[in-house]
C-alpha cells in the first residue's frame, strides 16, 4: 500500500474538507453553475448560449496556455495584452497591402499569419532573454513590453482603426465547419497539446521541475535557461495567435483595444484552475476549467441581472479564495 510521507496510508487519512476543494474545487464550483443555471437562467441550455459562452472565452483560454507553462517555472508574463495588440496590427497590415502591395489573397492571408504569430514569438523569446540570461525578475522584464508593445502597435497603425473585409482572413474568427466555432478548435487543439506536453514529455517535467527547485534543477542537468526562452516564446506564441483570433472575430484592429487586460484574465485562469503561482506545479485543463468558471460566473450574473461592476468584484473574490485554498493545500 502507498505510504504518504508521514508514514500514514492514503486509506487511513482523516478527510480534509480544504485539501478536498483545493484539489476539486474549481470541478464543484463549475458543476454548480451549470446546475444552477439550467433551473433559474431562461434559454440557458441552448446551442447560442454555449456558443457565447466559448467564444467569449475562447481567447482567455489561448492566453492562459502560455501563460501556465511560464508560471509553471516561477514566471509570470505581464505582456501578453501588448504582444496581441502588436500581432492583431500587424497581419491586417499586411494582407492589406499596407506594407507589400497584395498579389494573391490567400498567399497574404497566410504570410500575415505566419509573420505576425512570428514576431509574437519573437518578443516572448525577448521576454525569455531578460528573465533568463540578464537575471531580471519576470515582473519587471515583461513590463517592459507590457508598456512598450502597446506603443509600438500603436505606431504600426499610427493609431488609427484598421477596417477589413477579407473572409479568407476573418474565417479563423468567424467561421463554423460543422457548427463549431473555428476559434474553439484552435482553443482546443491547443489546450489539447500543451496538456500533452506538460503530462507527457520531458520539457514538461523540466517546467515543473524549473519551478519547484531552479537549484535542483541545474544539478539534476536541466537546461534551465532554455525552459525559460521556451515557455516564454511559447507565451508569445499563444498571445499572437489570440491577437489574430480577436481581429478575426471584429473586422477590424485596434491597437488601442485587442489584448487590453488579458494578463490579468489569464493569470485569473490559471490561479483559479489550480497551478501554483509561485511555480512548480501546472495544469493545462485545470486552467480551462478556471476560465470556463470565471466566464460562467460573469454570465450567470449578468443573466440574472447584476451589474458587470459587481462581476469584477466576484471574480477578485474568488481569485482570492484559490489562491487561499492553494496555500492552505500546500501547508498540508
Amino acid at each position: 500500500m502507498t505510504e504518504t510521507l508521514s508514514g500514514q496510508s492514503p486509506a487511513g487519512r482523516f478527510f480534509d474538507p480544504l485539501d478536498f476543494l483545493a484539489r476539486y474545487g474549481t470541478v464543484i464550483a463549475l458543476a454548480l453553475l451549470l446546475v444552477f443555471n439550467l433551473i433559474f437562467t431562461r434559454n440557458f441550455a441552448t446551442l447560442q448560449t454555449l456558443n457565447v459562452n466559448l467564444t467569449q472565452v475562447c481567447t482567455i483560454v489561448i492566453v492562459a496556455v502560455g501563460m501556465t507553462m511560464v508560471i509553471g517555472t516561477g514566471g509570470i508574463d505581464l505582456s501578453v495584452g501588448s504582444i496581441m495588440a502588436i500581432s492583431g496590427a500587424l497581419a491586417p497590415m499586411i494582407f492589406l497591402g499596407t506594407i507589400v502591395p497584395v498579389g494573391n489573397i490567400y498567399l497574404w492571408v497566410a504570410a500575415a499569419i505566419l509573420i505576425a504569430v512570428g514576431a509574437a514569438t519573437l518578443l516572448g523569446l525577448f521576454n525569455g532573454w531578460l528573465v533568463a540570461y540578464f537575471r531580471i525578475q519576470p515582473i519587471v522584464a515583461t513590463l517592459v513590453l507590457f508598456i512598450a508593445g502597446r506603443g509600438i502597435a500603436q505606431v504600426l497603425t499610427n493609431g488609427n482603426l484598421q477596417v477589413f473585409r477579407v473572409p479568407e482572413f476573418q474565417w479563423i474568427g468567424l467561421g463554423r465547419p460543422l457548427g463549431i466555432p473555428v476559434q474553439v478548435i484552435i482553443m482546443m487543439a491547443i489546450v489539447l497539446l500543451a496538456a500533452w506536453c506538460l503530462r507527457r514529455t520531458v520539457f514538461g517535467r523540466s517546467i515543473l521541475a524549473t519551478g519547484g527547485n531552479e537549484r535542483a534543477a541545474e544539478l539534476a542537468g536541466i537546461p534551465v535557461n532554455r525552459v525559460k526562452l521556451a515557455v516564454y516564446a511559447i507565451s508569445g506564441f499563444c498571445a499572437g495567435i489570440a491577437g489574430l483570433v480577436v481581429v478575426a472575430i471584429n473586422s477590424a484592429s485596434d491597437a488601442n483595444l485587442v489584448g487590453l487586460g488579458m494578463e490579468l484574465d489569464a493569470i485569473a485562469a490559471v490561479a483559479v484552475g489550480g497551478t501554483l503561482l509561485s511555480g512548480g506545479k501546472a495544469t493545462i485543463i485545470g486552467t480551462l476549467l478556471g476560465a470556463l468558471t470565471i466566464q460562467l460566473v460573469r454570465y450567470t450574473l449578468l443573466a440574472n441581472g447584476v451589474p458587470d461592476a459587481a462581476a469584477l468584484v466576484v471574480k477578485a473574490a474568488i481569485i482570492v479564495l484559490a489562491v487561499w485554498l492553494q496555500q492552505q493545500g500546500r501547508a498540508r
